[in-house]
């Protein structure tokens, strides 16, 4: 009994390996991130952008999508909701934005549903040469063309409004809990089949040295 007594334990120790590694490793990625942003964090541009911009990894999900662009004053200059282009969630900007130095501040909803957020910095020389007495978003087609996000405006900063997580088609299948129960479940044959052959390799030796002395 010795013998299985130790592949049951080589087996339990290997099964919970198994689960330390697939499930330690999901978490980290499970989150999307931003890969990239208009104007890139960081630089300086001749004049404000009409817009600004946020690229990434995974398209995010549109409920709860904001994005704030403060001047050195505290001003919020965002104009109208976000819009959404497959990975590309970006900002229009109020017009007569003045020179200096903006930060912008995102959040969206990740892919697998958890809010995610950062922060962008630039230095315009210039302010916005878009003309004063109207917005950037002036036509009633463009946000819609540009998939405008319905109910997602920009919010203060500091809110802790968290997105509800909803069905979206971009949403990853989670391979890592396939791949898991597919492991313990070869794990669990294993070791059922090598316990009764095990027992019966011993129930046979057994019945040889009952017949030996006899």
């Amino acid at each position: 009994m010795r013998p299985v007594r130790q592949l049951v334990a080589s087996a339990l120790a290997a099964f919970l390996f198994t689960a330390t590694v697939l499930f330690g490793a999901a978490p980290a990625s499970a989150h999307d991130k931003a890969e990239s942003s208009s104007p890139a964090d960081g630089s300086t541009v001749a004049t404000v952008p009409d817009s600004v911009s946020v690229t990434f990894n995974n398209r995010p999900l549109a409920l709860g999508a904001s994005i704030a662009v403060f001047d050195a004053s505290g001003k919020d200059w965002a104009d109208g909701p976000v819009e959404m282009v497959d990975t590309v969630v970006s900002q229009k900007l109020l017009p007569g934005a003045p020179a200096g130095k903006y930060t912008v501040e995102w959040r969206v909803a990740s892919s697998d549903g958890h809010p995610i957020n950062g922060t962008v910095t630039f230095t315009a020389r210039a302010g916005s040469t878009t003309p004063g007495g109207g917005t950037g978003s002036s036509s009633p087609s463009s946000g819609a063309s540009a998939g405008a996000v319905p109910s997602a405006g920009t919010v203060a900063p500091g809110s802790s409004t968290t997105p509800e997580k909803t069905p979206d088609a971009s949403e990853p299948f989670p391979w890592s809990i396939v791949g898991f129960a597919v492991v313990a479940l070869a794990l669990l044959v294993f070791l059922g089949v090598t316990a009764r052959r095990k027992l019966a390799a011993g129930g046979d030796a057994e019945s040889d040295d009952e017949t030996a002395e006899e």
